[in-house]
C-alpha cells in the first residue's frame, strides 16, 4: 500500500501547574497554539479552555506520536507564556481521549463552550468526568499531582 489513510482525532486536555488561573488571555494563547501546531504539521480541529487549562481537538498525523505532539504544543506555548509572565508552567502530563468522526461536531461544540461550561463545573470535576467516561483507570491521590 503506497498511502496511509487515518483518522486520529484526539481530545487533549492539560492545565496550568496547580490549576492556577495564570493564562492572561486564553483566546490569544489558543491562537498561538494553533500557529505552533501548523508549523509542526499538527492539524487543530478546535480549541477551548479558560485561564487555567486548555482543550485541543487535534487530527494527529499517523506518523507522529501523541507524546511528541503534546511536547511541541506545551513546550512552545510555555516559552511564549513565560515571556509574558515569568514562572509560568503547565502541569506534568495531560489527558488524551480518542474521538470518533461521528462525535467531531459534538466535541467541537463542547470545546467552544468552555467558558459557559465552567460557570457550573470546575476543571477538576470536568477532568474526572472525562476520565470516567473514557474508562481510564486513575489513582485519585495522583491524578492532579
Amino acid at each position: 500500500m503506497s498511502h496511509t489513510y487515518a483518522s486520529n482525532l484526539v481530545h487533549c486536555v492539560f492545565s496550568t501547574a496547580g490549576r492556577r488561573d495564570v493564562i492572561p488571555e486564553p483566546d490569544r494563547l489558543r491562537q498561538y497554539m494553533t500557529g505552533i501546531a501548523k508549523q509542526k504539521g499538527i492539524p487543530i480541529v478546535a480549541t477551548g479552555g479558560t485561564t487555567n487549562h486548555v482543550h485541543l481537538l487535534i487530527a494527529l498525523p499517523p506518523m507522529m506520536a501523541l507524546a511528541k505532539a503534546i511536547q511541541d504544543l506545551k513546550g512552545n506555548s510555555s516559552r511564549w507564556l513565560n515571556e509574558q509572565k515569568r514562572g509560568f508552567a503547565w502541569q506534568k502530563g495531560y489527558g488524551a481521549f480518542g474521538v470518533s468522526e461521528s462525535r467531531r461536531e459534538a466535541v467541537t461544540a463542547y470545546l467552544l463552550g468552555q467558558e459557559e461550561h465552567h460557570r457550573k463545573w470546575s476543571f477538576e470535576q470536568e477532568f474526572l468526568t472525562l476520565l470516567k467516561k473514557s474508562r481510564i483507570a486513575y489513582d485519585p491521590k495522583f491524578v492532579f499531582g
